[in-house]
């Protein structure tokens, strides 16, 4: 495994980022171990989860499990690299959730919890809070640090123009600010081209991208359903409305023969700014699967084909404008 840079930190994580969203809802406790022990044989160290998973408001079902994997011991806190999230509704009452100073506070601490662990590698705003303003962030944020529960804070689902009032305040501050964003980008979901990617690289800003799968539809589904397997009412939505392009890719695929998911990661690698996609494997097979990722070379000519398939963006405005 060879260890990349987050964004213009000094962190050195996996170009794969563990995604576990999928724990406790899809895969249960015992697999989601041992998809955890065979992610650190593989090298991967870079973990991703947040307080709101498992979907069971204020259980932090998700969290839970990688803390009670962490106390198994054996050096698995020390490998990983853990970041979480906060922002969610975690109970009913006001302060239960968003980026308010108490509320940063009180998820902290709970997560740290959860997580049995006294310090949060990487501390995420699962969304921008509009209601927040950047300097109440900031100063929750840094307490935090201070108090040593924090290293580094991320953000995601900002715009860029988000990005650029948080770290121009975290500047005026004289504070890091943001290490890394996490972003819904992939070959069908490109909108971050456009001021997102640009503004993460400008300020050296490491993209971890969620669903890089395109919650499925960039996996070879058209060959699973030619055997068979079944498919989500809402993917066989989204297929029909992208069944054309599925085709051509898939179809691609088979030209370079490797397989579609593998193909899909690779690409994202390829693009500006990025660190680590995030998957999120719900068995073994699929985790091992995903190392074939690091080996796929992609030319020009097949970073091209890609790019008449799913066109992207330009850079803002040139996009649009002159």
């Amino acid at each position: 495994m060879e260890y990349v840079n987050l964004g213009r930190s000094g962190l050195k994580v996996s170009p794969l980022c563990l995604g576990t969203m999928n724990f406790g809802p899809a895969t249960s406790e015992e697999d989601s171990f041992a998809i955890m022990d065979r992610a650190h044989e593989l090298g991967i160290n870079f973990f991703d989860t947040a307080n709101v998973y498992g979907w069971k408001k204020g259980e932090g079902v998700t969290e839970n499990i990688l803390g009670r994997w962490f106390a198994k011991g054996g050096g698995r806190r020390e490998r990983t690299v853990i970041a979480t999230k906060l922002y969610g509704d975690m109970g009913d009452w006001p302060n239960d959730g968003k980026l308010s100073a108490l509320n940063i506070r009180r998820a902290a601490d709970a997560s740290l919890k959860r997580l049995q662990t006294d310090y949060i590698d990487i501390y995420q705003a699962h969304h921008v809070d509009r209601g927040t303003p950047f300097d109440e962030f900031w100063e929750a944020m840094e307490v935090l640090r201070q108090q040593g529960k924090i290293i580094y804070v991320g953000s995601s689902n900002f715009a860029g123009w988000h990005i650029a009032k948080a770290q121009e305040t975290a500047a005026r501050r004289n504070l890091t600010g943001l290490v890394s964003e996490q972003s819904h980008y992939n070959l069908l979901t490109r909108a971050v081209e456009l001021e997102v990617l640009p503004a993460c690289e400008d300020y050296g800003i490491g993209v971890i991208p969620w669903s890089p799968l395109a919650g499925g539809l960039l996996g070879g589904v058209l060959r699973k359903l030619d055997k068979g397997r079944s498919a989500s009412e809402t993917m066989l939505k989204e297929l029909e409305k992208h069944r054309d392009k599925i085709e051509k890719y898939e179809k691609f695929c088979d030209e370079l023969n490797e397989d579609p998911a593998n193909v899909a990661l690779a690409w994202i690698l390829k693009q500006r700014a990025v660190t680590a996609p995030i998957i999120g494997p719900r068995t073994l097979q699929q985790l091992e699967g995903s190392l074939r990722t690091l080996e796929i070379e992609l030319d020009e000519a097949a970073l091209a084909r890609l790019d008449e398939i799913f066109p992207g963006h330009r850079t803002a405005p040139e996009d649009y404008a002159w």
